[in-house]
């Protein structure tokens, strides 16, 4: 008999979200990370929850209100990672006319049918808050609802909600060799020991390295893949108002411009393709500058490749001979050998719906129950996604050394379960040593207890983005804090 039902292999969202479905449906569930979760192009998307309106303007109808539907359950299982916003889009003199704009958003309002959300509207920005940080000659904008995520934190908390219900995730695990027969038989070096453990089925979802582990790891073929790099860019914040700008280039893409952690803001995308080395991919000159000009093209002020204060970029596969953000799931199994699930590609909004499909191609094989994740939530997010600011207010009158920007982190980190964080605390001195102005050292074991940091850049990157804003000798001190507590 086999250790596991499955064996995964890789970190990201599609890896945990396939552990995550499995494990709730009764498989034994086993993910090897040979870094941190989401250490890759998990935590490089442009954060967000849509349809996507460029797929619509392609007439993608069907994939747009699969994408819409998907964003209402986000709102109802994680309301702590998944916010709703505004998205403003100007009208350009020079891009597509305001009648197409409205048109394609009334049909992106019917779309959404019971969205809880409000329907798409006509600014005059010469009048309205969202112009005060644009040029003077845009004169109207059309908003829209639609949601922004936190994708690394999304990925955490998949996962630690896969292993509560019984998967065991195995981070800084590297599966070096698999052999099928009947079963897969894995040699594994997990944190500097090797062990063998055997599975009935296996998932590849190792993203950008999907084609280097099937060739070199468990030696199966896979058809031609295409490695597409992503990229944004950090700048310090442009504007006050709290909505997503959504800026038509003079290339006809589409840029989102978004608040990021208060003091800053995101922009993206580019996306072309990659060669190299996933682990060390970077963002170069040219597609700093590009985004740069596209939001200088609407900002008043001016924004310039030396006002960047990080880049984030990552690395994901798509099939060569379908080019999208769908994703691609293979699905391989024949008589005397053991079924593999290869899925890589996609983009944050399906990636529940990818892993429920990918883990149903499994019911031949195993007796499991229905499919069940639409319903039920993430850790920490069991409230209505209306009732976010009554947490934080709960959050402050509970813990009431806590700022509100503070509270607001806290609660979008970890929605009801901030009570296992903080604990009892009456003060802030009663949380240990501070590392900058927000992390304690009760956040830090925490996330090392239950959310497998092992490094500052767990922490300050994925479990958060604190790095942005701490001190170098915060740095330093947090790393000696983690040495320690190991």
């Amino acid at each position: 008999m086999a250790d596991y039902d499955l064996a995964i292999i890789g970190g990201g969202l599609n890896g945990v979200s396939i552990a995550r479905d499995a494990a709730g449906r009764g498989l034994r569930v086993i993910l090897f990370e040979q870094g941190d979760l989401g250490g890759a192009a998990s935590s490089a998307t442009p954060r967000l929850i849509h349809g996507d309106l460029s797929v619509l303007e392609r007439r993608g109808f069907r994939r747009v209100r699969r994408a819409l539907a998907e964003r209402r359950t986000w709102l109802s299982i994680a309301p702590h990672l998944v916010r709703p916003m505004r998205f403003v889009i100007p009208a350009h003199s020079d891009e597509r006319p305001p009648w197409l704009l409205r048109a394609g958003l009334f049909l992106y309002d019917r779309l959404a049918d019971r969205s809880g959300l409000p329907p798409s509207t006509t600014l005059d920005i010469t009048h309205h808050p969202v112009g005060n940080a644009l040029k003077r000659l845009f004169g109207t904008a059309f908003d829209y609802s639609d949601c922004v995520v936190d994708d690394s934190r999304l990925v955490v908390l998949t996962a630690l909600d896969a292993a509560e219900r019984g998967a065991a995730i195995r981070t800084g695990a590297r599966c070096v060799r698999a052999d099928r027969t009947d079963i897969w038989r894995l040699a594994v070096i997990d944190r500097g020991h090797r062990r063998v453990i055997t599975a009935r089925a296996l998932a590849n979802a190792t993203g950008g390295w999907t084609s280097i582990v099937a060739e070199t790891v468990l030696r199966q073929p896979t058809p031609p893949m295409a490695a597409m790099q992503m990229s944004q860019i950090i700048v310090p914040r442009l504007f006050e108002c709290d909505n997503v700008y959504v800026f038509q280039n003079s290339d006809g893409r589409l840029i989102f411009v978004s608040p990021f952690e208060r003091e800053f803001t995101l922009i993206g995308t580019t996306t072309h393709a990659f060669t190299g080395d996933p682990a060390i991919v970077a963002m170069g000159g040219a597609d700093v500058t590009y985004l740069c000009e596209a939001a200088s093209r609407y900002f008043r002020e001016r924004v310039a490749p030396t006002d960047v204060v990080r880049t984030i970029s990552g690395v994901n596969l798509t099939l060569a001979s379908v080019r999208g953000r769908d994703g691609a799931m293979l699905f391989h199994a024949r008589r005397r050998k053991a079924p593999l699930i290869t899925m890589f590609g996609g983009d944050v909004t399906t990636s529940r719906l990818r892993a429920e499909r990918a883990v149903t191609k499994l019911t031949p094989f195993y007796p499991m129950s229905p499919r069940w994740t639409a319903g039920a939530a993430l850790p920490g997010g069991d409230f209505a996604w209306h009732r976010f600011d009554t947490e934080v207010d709960i959050a402050r009158d509970r813990w009431r050394f806590l700022s509100e920007p503070e509270a607001r982190r806290l609660v979008a980190a970890y929605g009801t379960r901030l009570p296992a964080v903080l604990g009892e605390a009456k003060t802030r001195s009663e949380l240990g040593p501070a590392f900058g102005t927000e992390l304690t050292g009760t956040e830090v074991r925490y996330l090392m207890d239950h959310e497998w940091a092992r490094f500052p850049e767990d922490v300050l990157w994925r479990r958060s983005k604190l790095g942005l804003t701490m001190p170098a000798a915060d740095r330093d001190a947090l790393a000696a804090f983690m040495a320690n507590a190991t």
